[in-house]
């Protein structure tokens, strides 16, 4: 049943505490969307990279939508979902697209691909079922006592690791050159405090073995992200017992909820994420351009 009539509008700085508030209606599905609202929250709308559009009802915002480097559509009513995907598909087909993938809770997003795909045109990949899970426990298994935080002066092996994780899972790599955004969001992360890594030593001196970023954290949830084991040493375990050193640490000093998603058909994943302790509480969708 659809709850209309609503309408979309743009919203600004003004709107940013009833924009969280609909977020927190679902924080593990939004959290990328928070991140950004957070940020502009506390810097300012203008300052953050995007547009912020929102689907109102008697004056009620109900749903939002974060349009930056990537779209992130957050309708945490399902009886709304219709209505606000079509005002923010309007929005959308107007401004043409300008982000590098759609994002977030699976309906909302292939909904408002759906609606896109006819003016916004061919896509890389769709990663329709990615499930969303959810640690807010202590882990099942053992901490790894070598995974800790990286450190600036490591950036250099940091990096590497960082590059050969997107590439794996994107298919080209985001370095474009020295300096560049990627480059700069490594460097932030690792500066942060937000970047977990096992460090050994190997012939050519020290090599990250796995690594795990916290990419987005915000709404008492901290996502978990990039997570990678060196292909020399997968079949290890060391995936399982690093995630439970960066949940440990996460749960203690950011948030207590900590989050991930990945993809459906990766079940080798999926079962570490289990074996950590991790449950399945939704399921994310992503478009890649």
């Amino acid at each position: 049943m659809r709850a209309g009539p609503g309408a979309g509008r743009l919203l600004g700085q003004d709107d940013l505490p009833r924009a969280l508030a609909v977020c927190g209606r679902d924080p593990v599905a939004s959290v990328l969307a928070t991140t950004r609202l957070e940020q502009a929250a506390a810097v300012g709308l203008n300052r953050v990279g995007g547009l912020l559009w929102g689907y109102e009802v008697d004056g009620e915002l109900l749903a939002v939508c974060w349009a930056g480097a990537n779209v992130v559509p957050v309708v945490p009513d399902p009886a709304v979902r219709e209505d606000a995907l079509d005002a923010f598909a309007a929005f959308g087909r107007a401004l043409g697209r300008r982000c590098s993938s759609v994002v977030g809770d699976a309906p909302s997003v292939l909904g408002l691909w759906d609606r896109l795909a006819p003016s916004w045109g061919a896509v890389r990949e769709i990663r329709a079922d990615q499930p969303s899970m959810v640690l807010d426990h202590e882990p099942s298994v053992a901490a790894d006592p070598a995974v800790r935080r990286s450190t600036p002066e490591e950036y250099p092996i940091v990096l590497p690791a960082c590059v050969r994780m997107f590439t794996e899972e994107v298919g080209y790599s985001p370095v474009v050159g020295s300096g560049g955004a990627y480059e700069a969001r490594v460097r932030s992360l690792v500066r942060e405090g937000r970047s977990f890594v096992r460090v050994e030593d190997g012939p050519a001196g020290p090599r990250v073995v796995f690594k795990a970023e916290l990419g987005a954290v915000a709404g008492g949830v901290a996502q978990v992200q990039g997570v990678w084991v060196d292909p020399e040493r997968r079949g290890e375990r060391l995936s399982e017992a690093g995630m439970a050193a960066v949940v440990t640490a996460t749960r203690r000093d950011v948030a207590g909820t900590v989050s991930l998603y990945a993809n459906g058909y990766n079940e080798r994943a999926l079962a570490a994420y289990r074996a950590v302790g991790f449950r399945q509480v939704g399921t994310y969708a992503t478009v890649l351009f």
